[in-house]
């Protein structure tokens, strides 16, 4: 009876994968099928297996796949190098320098094509701090799987036998509800101190717990984010504002410590009532809009952050006796050139910030013509919703925002009915204006 019982127990029980080796899940255990992968995903890894190449689906979109969450983009991995892979697509093109993808494009969808990473070794070219700087080393399958960051991103699924590969457990870290970092976590947070942020995000994003051993030193190595390129971080921050959980992100960078010194306008917002209540109507907005599928203006997102920073320079200049619009322009000027030496805002995302800022005293003149032309503004309806928050902020009067929503909605009659009475100092202006010495050209460089 005791040895077939053993018997018994050792035919049910599967023989646990050889280091390197990958559990092979089938779909009728995971129940993900190759229709629920985008359209250019499947025809990339199929045109990659067609020339004799391994291609997976890879990372964040089968860990969402999963969880039973909404991919917003699927990644290809290969064992093809770059050059191969822009071989085998006509439209397709390499891009990056610290390690090259390739970009491949299928009608409107952009599919990012990487091929198996390498280990790290001596000859890795790395910073002072450790952080990996060129990484165009190629390797295995199993190495690329251990060079992801958590176990839940180092899951590859096939789309030919709808199978996943899972190296490193991270299917079942996922139904414990885990995020736990592939490696020594110390040593994978110099490699790349972004990941420290990425914990944050993804932990928010997915409802996972950071292990224990990789939260522990995210607080004792945030100032290796002072090493990262500012183009990494914006685009880093970017991720986490957009992410539909940016409330949720921000809350827990306060609690592991990082947002001191990572953004001045962290470290300002969080720490002053008044503001930290206009952000977080921003974000809990932003994130609505997001969870119903709205489009969201990076613009906006960093106006709001950054607002705060540019009202205490605004007063500032003003208590000392700069003309007030001017001032506003100068304070706008110092918070972006600060901030730019943290995040590399882009020149049209600041330009468009600038804008909702400029446009805020200019929702004050509810006299003569000035309405009408504000408008015709093209930022008009962002510095309106701008406006709107400022208001449920407490920080202006709501008599302002209702009074824009009926002009906006109005007809015309109606519109100037609404107007405001000019009153005699903007009469006095105007007369002031017109009045020029016979034969003068007039300028009309500065008309409002």
């Amino acid at each position: 009876m005791i040895r077939k019982f053993i018997s018994r127990v050792l035919r049910g029980k599967k023989p646990a994968a050889r280091f390197g080796e990958p559990a092979v899940i089938p779909v009728s255990s995971h129940g993900i099928t190759r229709d629920r992968l985008s359209s250019g995903s499947r025809r990339t890894c199929e045109g990659l297996q067609a020339a004799g190449f391994k291609a997976y689906v890879v990372g964040g979109a089968v860990r969402d796949l999963l969880i039973g969450a909404e991919p917003k983009d699927f990644d290809v991995a290969t064992d093809a190098t770059p050059e191969e892979v822009r071989r085998c697509f006509r439209r397709s093109r390499i891009i990056g320098r610290r390690f090259q993808i390739v970009h491949v494009m299928m009608g409107q969808e952009v599919i990012e094509v990487t091929t198996f990473r390498g280990q790290l070794d001596e000859n890795t070219k790395t910073d002072e701090h450790g952080r990996v700087l060129h990484d165009n080393v190629f390797g295995t399958q199993a190495e690329d799987a251990a060079r992801r960051d958590f176990t839940a991103n180092a899951l590859y699924y096939d789309p030919s036998s709808e199978t996943v590969l899972d190296y490193h457990h991270g299917v079942g870290d996922l139904k414990a509800k885990t995020l736990r970092m592939i490696g020594e976590p110390r040593a994978r947070y110099r490699e790349d101190p972004v990941r420290m942020l990425r914990a944050v995000r993804l932990a928010a994003k997915l409802g996972l717990s950071i292990d224990p051993a990789a939260k522990k030193p995210i607080r004792e190595m945030a100032d290796l984010l002072e090493n990262v390129p500012a183009a990494r971080l914006f685009d880093e921050m970017l991720k986490l504002l957009t992410s539909g959980h940016s409330v949720k992100c921000i809350t827990q960078l306060r609690d592991e410590g990082l947002h001191h010194g990572l953004l001045p306008l962290l470290d300002v917002i969080l720490e002053q009532p008044m503001g930290e209540k206009f952000v977080m109507l921003a974000l809990a907005n932003t994130d609505e809009r997001v969870r119903r599928g709205k489009g969201t203006s990076p613009g906006f997102l960093f106006a709001t952050l950054l607002w705060h920073e540019v009202l205490a320079h605004w007063d500032k200049l003003k208590a000392k006796g700069e003309s007030k619009i001017p001032a506003l322009f100068q304070a706008m000027d110092t918070v972006l050139d600060v901030q730019g030496e943290k995040l590399a805002i882009t020149r049209r995302i600041a330009g468009d910030i600038k804008d909702i800022w400029a446009l805020q005293p200019r929702f004050e003149q509810r006299a003569g013509k000035r309405p009408y032309a504000l408008l015709e503004h093209p930022r008009f309806r962002a510095g309106y919703d701008f406006l709107l928050l400022r208001a449920q902020a407490g920080e202006l009067d709501m008599d302002v925002v209702e009074w824009w929503s009926h002009f906006q909605n109005a007809d015309g009659e109606k519109r100037g009915q609404m107007l405001l009475p000019d009153t005699g100092a903007d009469k006095k202006k105007r007369r002031r204006r017109r009045k020029k010495p016979a034969g003068e050209s007039v300028d009309r460089s500065d008309a409002a």
